[in-house]
């Protein structure tokens, strides 16, 4: 009797085991083994985007602003350029490829006071560095129809007959300024180009013939300059088209009252400018880059004489005159005032 129930108690016990193993052990859900599925492996970070290009920053006065990266400018016209200079590491000769600057600002489309005649005359662009060295090229001083400096934005540099990149140094992007004699023009590591209305305040004076001119802005002195004031001053000639202009040289004239230079900045001079204006408004710019003796060199005039007349008769007291110009229309004639700029304080 014992051996038959453990016998029985035997089969039950395998029974449930079996039944156990089936998953029917007590109808609970206890009973089902169900597979350990790991967790899916969390996905690899996506890779940063990639650094934006270099570019130049071309805004201001303009209708369409815009940066500039190297593929931008090479899609323009390229020009290459052979200029020499000097520079603290001694005589250069760069051989460049770029854009020109002035194709690149009209195609921005300029900015004037429809007005104001030849309005473009009085305006600059402010050429900055990535260290924040600035200097001013004037509009006038650009424009092939008056000044012609064929200045361009370079990407490029032919070293040992191969174009390439420009060295770091000075690139990506570097503004040449042929003609200069020394180097300070050429913004290295250029990083934008500003275009600006000059903020003159010599209003009209209704027109007609002028007696004398003022000069103020940032100098030293303001003064105002007669006949006899100027004749007192070295004199110079320039002979344009054909007539020979007797006065003062422009850079010997603000040497005389003496520039307030921009503190702490290098090569100072660069980065202003002088705007004349006539009895009639009329007003023109030249930078102070393009006249500075130890750089740009061009020797405008304030002229009082034409021919040995004795005056300039009815161009007044005294005329802005600028050698070597395509059109004379940076030649100022009823002077009434000159006013110095400085744009490149910090």
């Amino acid at each position: 009797m014992r051996n038959g129930a453990s016998g029985v108690m035997a089969g039950v016990m395998f029974g449930c085991v079996a039944v156990a193993v089936a998953g029917c052990g007590g109808g609970g859900s206890g009973g089902v083994f169900l597979p350990v599925v790991p967790p899916p492996a969390p996905a690899p970070p996506a890779p940063p985007p990639p650094p934006p290009a270099p570019a130049v920053t071309l805004d201001g006065a303009i209708d369409r602003p815009a940066d500039y990266t190297e593929a931008d400018l090479s899609a323009r016209t390229p020009i290459t350029q052979t200029v020499s200079f000097t520079s603290g590491a001694g005589s250069q000769t760069r051989t460049y490829t770029g854009t020109s600057l002035w194709s690149l600002l009209s195609d921005a489309g300029l900015q004037t006071d429809g007005a104001r005649k030849n309005d473009i005359l009085s305006r600059h662009v402010l050429a900055t560095g990535a260290d924040g060295y600035k200097v001013v090229f004037t509009l006038g001083e650009l424009s092939p129809d008056f000044g012609n400096k064929p200045s361009i934005v370079a990407y490029a540099e032919t070293v040992s007959g191969t174009s390439g990149p420009l060295e770091a140094a000075d690139g990506p992007f570097r503004v040449t300024a042929p003609g200069d004699i020394k180097g300070g023009r050429y913004v290295s590591q250029l990083v934008r180009l500003e275009v600006k209305p000059a903020p003159a305040t010599a209003a009209s004076a209704g027109g007609g013939v002028s007696n004398s001119f003022a000069v103020s802005g940032a100098v030293n002195t303001s003064m105002s300059f007669d006949l006899k004031a100027l004749q007192a001053l070295p004199a110079a000639s320039q002979t344009v088209n054909g007539n020979v202009y007797t006065g003062v040289s422009l850079w010997t004239l603000l040497d005389t009252v003496g520039l307030k230079l921009p503190a702490s900045t290098k090569n100072a001079t660069l980065s202003m400018y002088a705007v004349a204006t006539g009895s009639d408004g009329y007003r023109a710019a030249v930078s102070l880059g393009e006249i500075d003796p130890g750089f740009g060199n061009k020797e405008a005039l304030i002229a009082y004489d034409m021919n040995s007349s004795g005056g300039l008769g009815d161009n007044g007291v005294a005329r802005l005159v600028v050698p070597g110009e395509v059109k004379q229309g940076r030649s100022v004639s009823n002077l009434i005032a000159i006013e110095v700029f400085a744009d490149g304080a910090p």
